[in-house]
């Protein structure tokens, strides 16, 4: 199975780096996420694209790595990625031990058990993906009075940027999520 349009040859052999990269994902998930493949016929995109992603979706932050997968798959929903919505779906699933969650959030967000913080985490996560240069001060305000700091804005508008990014990115080459995602976490 082709897991992109293109046709993008890995390197052979693999560098080093990727190929532990690779192991480290068969061991801890049990499958090698395609966008990880799909971006190692470039290992240079690869290294980038990974050191931004655990920064943003694993490292220190006031989010919760559920909040912000939570905007991965809204913005993902928004955007009609499929790749995106069901990856971090199937993980939104995993960590809330909701699969109802991981199903609004890809087809309604607005029908999702969320409490206060996370919906005007997720209004302004949207209202950048589609306008954000509407953003205005009122945006940040109403995040701000559900508890967040301006450090979690920072965070919340870079994995909404980040997601919005990889979205076109995976849609313009046609990424296929892997099949073991659409079972995970169901239950």
């Amino acid at each position: 199975m082709s897991i992109t349009a293109l046709n993008l040859p890995l390197p052979d052999p693999l560098p080093e780096d990727v190929q532990v990269l690779f192991d480290k994902c068969t061991a801890k998930l049990g499958l090698i996420p395609h966008v990880l493949v799909a971006y190692a016929h470039r290992p240079e995109k690869l290294r980038a694209f990974s050191l931004m992603y655990n920064d943003l979706m694993l490292g220190p932050s006031g989010l919760t790595k559920l909040e912000r997968e939570m905007i991965a798959v809204a913005v993902s929903a928004r955007n009609s990625c499929w790749y995106c919505q069901v990856a971090h779906g199937a993980q939104v699933r995993q960590l809330s031990g909701s699969p109802e969650l991981g199903e609004a959030l890809a087809m309604n967000w607005r029908v999702a058990d969320l409490d206060d913080r996370q919906r005007a985490m997720l209004e302004f996560s949207l209202k950048m993906t589609e306008n954000s240069s509407a953003i205005t001060e009122a945006d940040r305000d109403a995040l701000r009075a559900e508890g967040f700091n301006d450090e979690d804005i920072w965070d919340i508008a870079s994995v909404a940027a980040f997601f919005n990014m990889s979205n076109r990115h995976a849609s313009a080459v046609a990424m296929k999520p892997n099949p073991e995602y659409h079972a995970m976490a169901r239950g």
